[in-house]
This record gives C-alpha cells, structure tokens and sequence, in this order.
C-alpha cells in the first residue's frame, strides 16, 4: 500500500504545509494546475500527496481514506466527536495560528465576562421574549465551551459567510469566531470578552486511527516521522 497525506490544496496553508516538510527534507509540490489538484513527494518513498481542503482532511482521517492530515485543530475538534479516539496529533507545525474566541459589540460597556454575557441574554430574552443569538461556524465547541461556562439562554445561529458582520446585519447580538490579529473585529466594532477564548488552534500533522496500516505503511511511517523529527509513541 500507499501511505496517504492529505494537505490543504491551496493559500498560505498549503504553502507553508510545503515549506514546513521542505525545511526538514521531503518536497511537496504540484504537478498540475490548481484545478487538476495532482501532485508529488520526493525525498521519501511510498508517501501519497492528496489536496484536499482544510475542511475535509478531518472527514477523510476518519473515514480512513487518509493516513496523514495537516489541518487546524479547530477543524478537527469542531467536526469529530471523541476526535481522540479518531485522530492522534503528531506534530503542531509552529503556523496557522488562531484563537476561537466570543466577542460581543463593543458598546456593551457592560459585559466584559462571560457572567455578564448570562446576565445580559437573561435580559435579553425578558425584554425581547426570544434568545440572545450568537453566530458561529463552530457550533459543538462553542455550545460545549458555554455549557461549562454555566451560560444560557441563547442559541447559536449558523454563518457561512462572514461572521463579524453578522452583529451589524442585525442577524446575531454576539458571535464566536477564528481570528488571529483581532483587527477585523475591531473594525466591525466587537469585543472580545476578557474570558471568552474558546481554543487556541494551529496548524498540526494528524495521524488517522481509523485507516489501514499495513506493514509498509508503518515502515514508511516510522522513516517519515524520523525525518520529520516525531517521537514515534504506540499508536
């Protein structure tokens, strides 16, 4: 068999994924234009390159298709229930780094915690007689992070597009979102509340559990996570 690395087919995540296996001697490159979505390893034997999108590698990695994936831990923990027992984490790779955070509008001068968040969607839902609305592509891990938070009444609405606009478009009162410099926040006026970060989250190498590994496949594992400088801990 062929051991199966999928990686993100384009924008700076696919770049750096490249530069990062690059700097440690193995070449990832495209043979094809970007919609052909072929491509090749050198440096090591018996590796397969698949593009995929961001959003797909955790599906593939659970579905065994895959053997290896790079994409954010924000993306594998919001898409896989018990992701643990799905997808073991390899390496963080130092790049993609963002924090799933809650922020509300900024002239909410009165609710900087999370507390006051509970305390203002309780007024909330008293004066409007509906929920307080908080929009979100991250639906398990913000629904999971407010449980344990003791926070209620509200409910999440989905964003496909832009989140941050979701507030001004009177759509959502508060959203959670990916950023990584707070500047489009800032820009739509929102805040992120002082205990509202949800995961920190970067680019990080999975390891499927759920995909076949015969004996060449762990050969080529174990020369692959050498050369890429991984402890090689019991699956």
């Amino acid at each position: 068999m062929t051991l199966k690395l999928g990686v993100p087919s384009k924008g700076r995540l696919m770049e750096k994924t490249f530069q990062w296996f690059g700097k440690r001697g193995i070449a990832l490159r495209r043979t094809g234009s970007e919609r052909e979505y072929a491509a090749e390893v050198e440096g090591i034997d018996g590796v397969e390159l698949v593009l995929l999108s961001a959003g797909e590698i955790p599906r593939e990695l659970v579905a065994g298709r895959i053997h290896l994936g790079v994409t954010g831990n924000d993306l594998i923990e919001e898409k896989l229930a018990n992701w643990e027992q799905q997808v073991k984490p390899l390496a963080p790779m130092g790049f993609g780094e963002a924090n799933l955070i809650l922020a509300v509008p900024a002239f909410w001068v009165d609710v900087t915690t999370l507390e006051d968040l509970d305390a203002a969607a309780r007024a909330f839902r008293a004066t409007h007689g509906r929920r307080l609305r908080i929009a979100t592509k991250y639906h398990r891990l913000v629904r999971d992070f407010l449980q344990a938070e003791g926070v209620a009444d509200y409910r999440l609405v989905d964003s496909q597009g832009a989140t941050e606009g979701t507030v001004k478009n009177e759509t959502a009162e508060a959203i959670a979102d990916i950023t990584s410099t707070g500047e489009t926040l800032r820009a739509n006026h929102l805040r992120i509340l002082e205990d509202g970060l949800i995961l920190r989250s970067q680019a990080t190498l999975f390891k499927s559990r759920r995909a076949a590994f015969d004996e060449t496949d762990r050969a080529t594992l174990a020369q692959l996570q050498e050369m890429l400088g991984i402890d090689r801990a019991p699956r």
